[in-house]
């Protein structure tokens, strides 16, 4: 595969970065470890801008700002790629012949599962294109730049290295920036990094091997500013940007084949040869028997038209496009049809974790106040008070203090509409709203009586916010932030005896403890200020008196534990592949269950530093990846693709459609989800919960099963055929049917009840069973011997059927006739005995598959029919028949059911082992 240097490597390091280049930037020294006024200095830019005529210059010579489009493929070759596959060409053979042979609804049959295959590929083919289509639209088309020392808007594209763009809340990054002014600036990057909250920017300078969600100094093209004020210089535009590194990934990672298209293929090829030689021994064996040139050709024609699945394409797209609408009964939207059996086939599912395993909403989960912890479970998530949380303030004025602090000391707003707590701002404050509500304190009620006085934002240097607050007269300085910060301003704190000297030893130890548990722990603190003393925000605050700690998280989403549970069942390893922090990753899979005890937790800047057959070995007994990079996500793909696992992908953002594209199915988020990795996906989501996916891989392996009971029908009645056709050849017997009657049999076979199996509602149990293995192919070792037993049993009967009635009658049209009629119930059995693989035909009512029933009924009626019929008894060649032959042909062919049924019991008593 060619793998460009991706989002984890130095931006210098990846091929085309003219900026780089033309100002001579040493390699060794990205644009995030280098100071303001060396960027600058190199870029010969600064706080006037470019000259116009200087950007016009670079706009030359680096290109505009937008990320390249590839001229698409002529959709003319992208069609008739769809037709390379050895079943698609035995099936065009067929078509031809059978129109040559004026059986027109025949093929009627074969021309449109031609073109229901043309479309699927066609389909499959164009996803790409589409994909990199939807990463362009995330360039922004306007911004705001210093040129010539004045601010102006210009169109986007037109952004050159040097530039200088100022950058506000609400806006999106237009090219990627080396920050130089940061003002409480917060951007968030999730769609390019998984990290779950806005990230706090500044201007210092970070360590040159910093992954992309670690460095505080850059803005990303494609990245959204959520609150806060600041300048950039570009340093990379277009396709050298981080957005652009991730659509080269997209267009350089292969659309992988499923493991149904694999075995299909495998499967082709087997039929192809075998078809072909059964015409072949057909042919010479009549002409050896001394049949006629002309008579041989047309029956080798006509048992190829009838031993060729040709209905299996047909019957493949309808069975896949059942299990679509099954799946969107679940909330899971296939885009693409071979995504269905392949998530059934899923060994492997790496899955996001904001959004997908969790939530995607911060909320307070407990809470550390006069010496005491206190646990919330969704409180105020409704906008509606909780009773127990309401008392718990009221009997612990820590507690009251710790929530008041957190409204106080907060940008964020909440409020209802429409029946719902609609809210705004950064999510870790949303949270601390929310809690707040639950404990009867409402935002908007609590701010209106304690009016602004002066504020002082949070700013990731000084890892804490401030403001100073009125209340009847008495003024109050509400601090929050990291808690050893917060503590090294405190003097007192809160317990239930009231104020004590400040203990720095317990609220550490209680910090710990929520940090262990993978939370996000603040602290508050307060302090009555004297109206005289209102510039205290001027300089760091003191003699605090600590209220107590507040922890978030993102939760889990309900059912994900026990959804992944029913995947380990079912033999499948879940992985947690995520851009959030390691111990934030780590907590959250031990409480899903993904790990057993403390989860080991692989790094990007590890993943580094792995060569790939190191990773392959990794990835075996690792099943939790943090702070990982686009590329470093799709190495991650590859490594347990390469080692013959069949990954499925879950994801959202920009940085997750790389790992979607090269996965064998990628499953994006549809509400949450970006249209990036909707288009780099083969399935999407409707609820964004993991649970979906277990139902998914549910209807996924059903599907699969009933594909393999649409083939084993059509390939035993088929060896059934063709075994009793060359038999009586071989015995040197007339023909048992004509040209015209096995075409015949063909469309009263295989027009309706091989597509009647694709409606199985699927055996209990089939979540408890291993995945199956990827080198196994459509037909499973238990098949082939069914195959076997069916096609003797079938051939036997038939011929027997057929030789009884030419000495009884003398009459050879009756006995084709017989011949004809006997295959056409045995196969009409045969498709119950299809059903399933293990479980007895008598075991299940006729009417659980009502369309199985209505079609088998309707074949032989229209077969029964055609026999009375003065038209269709010419066509065909046939005569009617008396009802005791009828009684034989039933009894005669009742034993297909006899004989698979003691397969499927001696197979049940001593399994087939598994090849190892």
């Amino acid at each position: 595969m060619n793998r460009r240097s991706g989002p984890g490597a130095a931006p210098s390091q990846r091929r085309g970065r003219p900026a780089d280049r033309a100002a001579g930037h040493p390699d060794d020294n990205p644009w995030h470890a280098l100071p303001v006024d060396e960027v600058e200095r190199v870029l010969t830019t600064g706080d006037r801008g470019l000259a116009a005529a200087e950007a016009t210059r670079r706009r030359q010579r680096y290109g505009p700002n937008r990320l390249a489009e590839e001229r698409p493929t002529p959709a003319v070759i992208v069609l008739l790629r769809q037709f390379r596959s050895p079943l698609i060409v035995i099936m065009l053979v067929a078509f031809v012949i059978v129109l040559l042979l004026r059986e027109y609804l025949d093929s009627i049959v074969v021309a449109a599962a031609l073109a229901l295959n043309a479309v699927v590929g066609f389909t499959q083919e164009r996803k790409a294109e589409r994909t990199v289509r939807a990463l362009a639209q995330l360039v922004v088309p306007h911004a705001r730049v210093v040129r010539d020392g004045g601010e102006r808007e210009i169109d986007s594209v037109d952004l050159v290295p040097g530039d200088v763009v100022l950058l506000e809340s609400g806006v999106r990054v237009p090219a990627d920036l080396r920050l130089t002014v940061a003002n409480t600036l917060r951007v968030d990057e999730s769609m390019l990094t998984g990290e779950s909250e806005p990230v706090g920017k500044d201007t210092a300078p970070v360590d040159a091997e910093a992954p992309v969600a670690d460095r505080r100094s850059m803005a990303y093209s494609g990245s959204a500013v959520s609150s806060g004020r600041g300048t950039g210089v570009v340093v990379a535009t277009g396709t050298d940007t981080e957005l652009g590194a991730i659509a080269g990934l997209i267009r350089n990672e292969g659309v992988p084949t499923t493991p149904l298209q694999h075995a299909i293929a495998g499967f082709a090829k087997l039929v192809g040869i075998a078809v072909l030689a059964v015409s072949a021994v057909a042919f010479v064996s009549g002409l050896l028997m001394g049949e006629s040139v002309r008579d041989m050709f047309m029956v080798a024609v006509a048992l190829a038209v009838a031993t060729v699945p040709e209905g299996l394409p047909v019957a493949v797209t309808i069975t896949l496009a059942i299990g679509v609408r099954r799946m969107a009964r679940r909330n899971a939207i296939v885009r693409h049809l071979p995504a269905v059996e392949t998530l059934g086939s899923t060994t492997v599912i790496g899955s996001d974790k904001t959004g997908t395993l969790t939530e995607n909403r911060m909320t307070v989960r407990a809470a550390w106040a006069g010496g005491r912890t206190f646990r919330f479970d969704r409180v105020g998530l409704d906008g509606q008070p909780d009773p127990a949380t309401v008392a718990a303030a009221g009997d612990c004025e820590a507690l009251r203090l710790t929530l008041l602090a957190g409204v106080l000391s907060n940008e964020a707003d909440v409020a209802r509409r429409d029946g719902r707590l609609a809210t705004v701002g950064d999510p870790t404050e949303v949270a601390m709203l929310t809690v707040a509500l639950g404990a009867g304190l409402d935002p908007t009620v609590v701010r209106r009586e304690h009016r602004v006085v002066a504020e002082q934002p949070f700013e990731p240097a000084r890892r804490y916010s401030a403001s100073v607050r009125t209340e009847a007269g008495r003024h109050t300085l509400y601090v929050k932030g990291a808690p050893e910060r917060v503590a090294g301003m405190c003097t007192a704190m809160l317990t239930a005896e009231g104020t004590v000297p400040f203990d720095p030893d317990a609220v550490a130890e209680a910090a710990r403890d929520f940090a262990a548990g993978g939370l996000r722990v603040l602290a508050f603190a307060y302090r009555v200020v004297d109206s005289g003393d209102l510039d205290v925000l001027d300089r760091e605050p003191g003699e605090l008196v600590f209220c107590g700690l507040q922890a978030m998280a993102d939760p889990p989403r309900a059912g994900v534990r026990e959804a992944i549970g029913q995947c380990r069942e079912a033999g499948i390893r879940v992985l947690m592949i995520t851009g959030d922090h390691a111990t934030t990753a780590g907590a959250i899979a031990g409480q899903l269950g993904i790990t057993d005890g403390p989860a080991r937790v692989l790094e990007g800047t590890q993943l580094r530093r792995l060569s790939d057959g190191e990773l392959r070995d990794v990835v075996a007994d690792t099943s939790v990846f943090a702070r990982v990079s686009p590329e470093q996500k799709l190495r991650v793909v590859t490594a347990l693709r390469d080692s013959g696992q069949v990954v499925a992908v879950t994801g959202d953002g920009v940085n997750d459609a790389p790992a979607l594209r090269a996965a064998q199915i990628g499953v994006a988020m549809g509400r949450d989800g970006t249209d990036v990795a909707r288009e780099a996906a083969d399935m999407v989501l409707a609820d964004d919960n993991f649970t979906t996916i277990v139902s998914a891989v549910r209807v996924g392996r059903v599907t699969f099963d009933n594909i393999r009971k649409v083939t084993f029908f059509l390939v035993s009645t088929a060896a059934g055929l063709a075994l009793a056709i060359l038999s009586g050849l071989w015995l040197g017997w007339p023909l048992l049917m004509v040209p015209a009657q096995l075409v015949w049999l063909n469309i009263v076979t295989s027009g309706l009840q091989d597509l009647a199996l694709a409606f199985e509602p699927g055996a209990e149990g089939v979540l408890r069973r291993r995945p199956r293995r990827l080198r196994e192919g459509i037909m499973s070792r238990l098949l082939w011997e069914r195959t076997v037993i069916s096609g003797v049993v079938m051939a036997a009967g038939t011929l027997w059927m057929f030789h009884r009635e030419l000495t009884a009658t003398g009459s050879l049209m009756y006995a084709q006739t017989v011949a004809l009629s006997t295959m056409v119930v045995f196969q009409a059995f045969q498709a119950g005995n299809a059903r399933s693989h293990s479980r007895s035909l008598l075991r299940m009512s006729p009417f659980s598959n009502r369309f199985l029933f209505l079609a088998t009924a309707g074949a032989l009626t229209l077969h029964v029919v055609a026999l009375y019929l003065p038209p269709t008894r010419y066509m065909l060649r046939v005569e009617p028949l008396r009802p005791g032959t009828w009684a034989v042909i039933v009894a005669v062919a009742l034993s297909i059911v006899v004989a698979v049924e003691a397969h499927k019991a001696l197979r049940r008593r001593w399994p087939i082992a598994p090849p190892r």
